[in-house]
């Protein structure tokens, strides 16, 4: 296990401790042939899983190059890569004129999404969480691929349930997560017709000490503003965790499950975690509205049982995050709206 830190000072020690690679990531990252693309890495994960993968590679002796593609709206997230050794590409992955000239691979990462703006322009939703991965499936078809999803394909769950499994049936509300199991149904199509490893990854609520539903949590409660109670419970996964997990999933393609859960185990509540940054904050939470019986939560069972416990610890990321609020630390002011029920975003 590696050393963590009590506090994390600033954005350079975050982005170290999120690069820094675990054993078991250096040895499996042996196993991927260069190169190994990442599709949609210049949004808040992408980043800092390639420069994981790339560490993990340089560490281990292993020549794999990275490359990660995007639009790349932010010139300094693209120097970042390309300073820790990640070679880039610009591209607009909704133009399929586009797709011939990206590098081939065998092992592909697949990040692109659109969340919010749903609401304001469902047409580019749908497009983003469609027409992309068709033509991603199709362009990749020989390779392994690793599809991000998230877990609001899922009905909302009893809080008691333990969260729903990888077999759970789908009922997803909103045109947002409808578009979700889109992509994820879309995915399956063209692997199934070119017999292409897949496997897909939902995740629920990955935390950066930026971002994150305990960094809204946290701000809430130093701005002295309310904390909704409707959708009281949540689970979360430390970014690093997350993105070791995405990346070792290359090995659990198909003939292995090609569902997969991803969060840590356990299921937060919304109350419990407020009045404890409360205390480290040295602020009183203040609470509106009342916990309602069901939520969006995963039961990550299969994943704890291929990949281990994860490392960073809830304690230890209400710490962080508490430290990081109190001095004020960079937010990418990118809110999760956890509290969110309807599924509009």
């Amino acid at each position: 296990m590696n050393a963590q830190p009590e506090t994390i000072k600033d954005e350079a020690q975050l982005d170290s401790i999120l690069t820094h690679p675990s054993d078991a990531l250096r040895g499996f990252i042996k196993q991927i042939s260069s190169p190994l693309v990442i599709l949609g890495a210049g949004g808040k994960m992408g980043p800092t899983l390639a420069v994981l993968a790339k560490h993990a590679a340089d560490i281990a002796g292993h020549p794999l190059e990275v490359i990660a593609i995007s639009r790349y709206a932010n010139a300094a997230t693209r120097q970042w890569l390309e300073n820790n050794g990640v070679q880039t590409r610009t591209a607009d992955l909704l133009d399929h004129n586009q797709w011939t000239d990206l590098p081939n691979s065998e092992n592909v990462i697949y990040l692109v999404g659109q969340k919010f703006g749903t609401e304001a322009n469902p047409g580019l939703t749908w497009a983003m969480n469609t027409l992309v991965p068709s033509y991603a499936a199709n362009r990749y078809r020989s390779a392994r691929i690793v599809a991000l999803s998230t877990g609001c394909v899922y009905p909302l769950v009893p809080v008691d349930s333990g969260g729903a499994t990888e077999n759970s049936p789908l009922d997803p509300p909103g045109e947002y997560a409808a578009a979700c199991l889109a992509r994820e149904r879309l995915f399956e199509h063209h692997t199934t017709q070119h017999q292409t490893p897949l496997t897909l990854v939902r995740l629920n609520y990955a935390i950066d000490l930026r971002y994150g539903v305990l960094h809204d949590i946290a701000q809430k409660i130093y701005l002295d503003q309310p904390i909704d109670l409707s959708m009281g419970h949540f689970n979360c996964i430390w970014q690093g965790d997350a993105n070791e997990r995405i990346i070792r999933s290359l090995g659990l393609c198909p003939p292995s499950p090609n569902i997969l859960n991803l969060t840590a185990p356990g299921t937060q509540s919304v109350r419990s975690v407020a009045e404890k940054l409360g205390q480290l904050l040295e602020r009183e939470p203040i609470f509106t509205g009342t916990e309602s019986s069901t939520a969006w939560l995963n039961n990550p069972a299969r994943a704890t049982e291929l990949f281990g416990e994860p490392e960073t610890k809830l304690d230890t990321m209400l710490k962080w995050t508490a430290h990081w609020v109190k001095s004020e630390g960079r937010s990418l002011g990118k809110p999760t709206h956890f509290e969110v029920r309807d599924g509009k975003y």
